[in-house]
């Protein structure tokens, strides 16, 4: 009888392990350090980001189970494969399944929206990160926050300032959301895990799944 140690495959690549348990700290350090610690909150943000992009051109040019054209699947696809889920008889795929692959996608979406809507409202209310020289209304604001303290009285800043307030809640709205899907996600690997009898949770960590059966 084969050893199943032996008998593991490698299914997912070091950048998309690393990738994947980058983002989990980074979005978990960002969204407990919002006020207290703002310069860790933006920091985490941009590894969040950073980590984002890198992940989307990995699966352009990444290795097979790393490609969003091994796991994006027809929407019926997707319900299908969820309703089998939960009655516990959904088939197993090796890689991403349709309604995890499906997920994968929506947090990505979700990842870089909540970056885009953070560096927005630090970039009008601070008038800091990348997103600064381009987001005020005159070059006298965007030069520094000095000069956008001396302006604080202006209708330009007041509006300014508006517009970070709606950024802010937008950011908010968008990480809660976010926040969410990360906890069906949690569920879903679990109900999955169960149902296929394999803890993905660890093929996660060391990369490594048991194959198909051979016919």
């Amino acid at each position: 009888m084969q050893n199943a140690k032996t008998a593991l495959i490698r299914v997912w690549d070091p950048l998309v392990r690393i990738g994947h348990w980058t983002i989990v700290v980074g979005f978990f350090v960002a969204y407990f350090t919002e006020d207290d610690l703002l310069g860790l909150h933006a920091w985490a943000g941009y590894l969040v980001g950073g980590v984002v992009v890198l992940r989307v051109v990995w699966g352009f040019i990444g290795p097979r189970h790393a490609r969003f054209s091994d796991f994006v699947y027809r929407p019926g696809a997707v319900i299908s494969y969820f309703r089998d889920l939960v009655a516990f008889r959904a088939r197993r795929y090796i890689g991403h399944s349709p309604a995890g692959g499906a997920m994968a996608v929506v947090l990505l979406v979700m990842l870089a929206a909540t970056v885009y809507s953070g560096l927005m409202a630090y970039a009008l209310e601070d008038n800091r990160g990348p997103l600064a020289p381009y987001v005020w209304q005159t070059p006298v604001q965007a030069v520094s926050a000095a000069l956008v303290d001396e302006h604080k009285n202006g209708d330009t800043a007041r509006k300014g300032e508006g517009r970070g307030d709606y950024w802010e809640d937008l950011h908010e709205a968008i990480s809660n959301a976010t926040l969410i899907l990360v906890f069906l996600h949690i569920g879903g690997v679990l109900i999955a895990s169960i149902a296929h009898r394999e803890n993905l949770v660890r093929a996660m960590i060391t990369g490594d799944k048991r194959p198909e059966p051979e016919a």
